[in-house]
């Protein structure tokens, strides 16, 4: 009998991250003097998923915060442009940002003739 895996989620749906870039995006709408039923039509999305996204709730597509910044008439980068590493507690950090040293870091990673174990 196997014991049952914890699932490890990329991002937390409650993820600081995710609260960022809500918080933006409601900003953005607001600016706008644009109600959320709105900016979900001109965004063709439900109005209940874009208050679940500007509430910081679940994790919103790729394609659905393209639809955003295109209905805000922002670059998409504005909308994620002030995450860091340490707004996703949790979750896999980029290359320099491990807390493990450099030398066991070094190991892992391909060209550099790191495989060598």
């Amino acid at each position: 009998m196997t014991e049952p895996r914890s699932e490890t989620r990329l991002v937390d749906p409650h993820s600081t991250a995710a609260a960022k870039v809500g918080e933006r995006i409601a900003e953005l709408r607001r600016r706008a003097h644009l109600s959320r039923p709105t900016l979900a039509d001109c965004a063709d999305l439900d109005v209940r998923h874009l208050q679940r996204i500007e509430r910081g709730h679940g994790n919103p597509t790729l394609l659905s915060l393209m639809q955003i910044a295109v209905a805000l008439e922002v670059p998409l980068s504005h909308l994620v442009e002030d995450l860091a590493p340490e707004d996703m507690p949790g979750t896999r950090r980029p290359y320099g940002h491990s807390t493990r040293s450099t030398q066991t870091r070094r190991r892992y990673y391909a060209g550099n003739g790191a495989l060598d174990l």
